[in-house]
């Protein structure tokens, strides 16, 4: 089971990492000439985006690059972000970031933005309404983008939670008891536990004695069991009232 919710998020978070490298080569010729970044050093961005979401049609519904505000000398804030569109093809996401008549123009308080700033690492954020792109109840992945040493922004993923549930199902299905994964927030992101539906937040997850799959008990095993899933922040619980 561990293994299986690796293997998809990894999937997810290898092409996050292209983002990311991407990002980071378009990046490159600015500080080496040591000017403002603009908008127009990403212009190959688009492309790559492109690709990763007609590959990844099963699964990843939207991914792009998200700027730091203040970053680029032309826009205050921006982001780069394309998405399935309802006919088959894709489309970038078009928002208004002026922050006199726009809800979303500071987006630097969502989870999947701050946690890979302050971290340095990686963030699986929700589930959660995604009113920002897609209103959709989703999963988004992310990691932090830096140039010549500093945080520039995140490359992130969304993964529609009907469809990452779906995923992983078959092999939460195949546990001897009620289980769960969650985030390390507990929130709940796919679950074979009615009294803990998916986005329900588990109270008092014991996530500080999470233990690793070899040393932990059996899944459906006497008393409550968390599993580590290894470098993806999510855990399953089993045995949990």
């Amino acid at each position: 089971m561990i293994d299986e919710v690796s293997r998809i998020l990894e999937g997810v978070f290898q092409e996050v990492a292209r983002t990311r490298d991407r990002c980071e080569q378009l990046a490159a010729p600015a500080d080496a000439e040591d000017r403002d970044l603009t908008t127009a050093d990403f212009a190959a961005l688009p492309e790559l985006l492109r690709q990763q979401l007609a590959s990844g049609r099963d699964l990843i519904s939207g991914v792009g690059f998200i700027a730091e505000p203040g970053l680029l000398g032309d826009v205050p804030v921006w982001l780069d972000w394309w998405q399935n569109a309802p006919d088959g093809s894709f489309r970038p996401l078009q928002l208004d970031l002026d922050p006199n008549t726009s809800a979303y123009s500071d987006y630097t308080h969502w989870e999947w933005f701050t946690v890979p700033r302050a971290t340095g690492g990686r963030a699986v954020s929700g589930p959660y309404v995604d009113y920002l792109c897609s209103d959709e109840y989703s999963l988004t992945l992310a990691l932090p983008v830096y140039s010549a040493g500093r945080f520039i922004g995140v490359a992130a993923a969304d993964v529609y939670l009907r469809h990452f549930e779906n995923a992983v199902m078959p092999a939460l299905q195949q546990l001897p008891g009620p289980a769960c994964l969650v985030n390390t927030r507990g929130r709940v992101v796919a679950s074979t536990d009615p009294r803990h539906l998916a986005g329900s937040l588990l109270k008092d997850p014991p996530l500080g004695e999470t233990r690793s799959s070899a040393a932990a008990p059996a899944p459906g095993g006497p008393g409550p069991s968390l599993l580590s899933c290894g470098e993806i922040p999510l855990h399953l619980v089993t045995g949990h009232a």
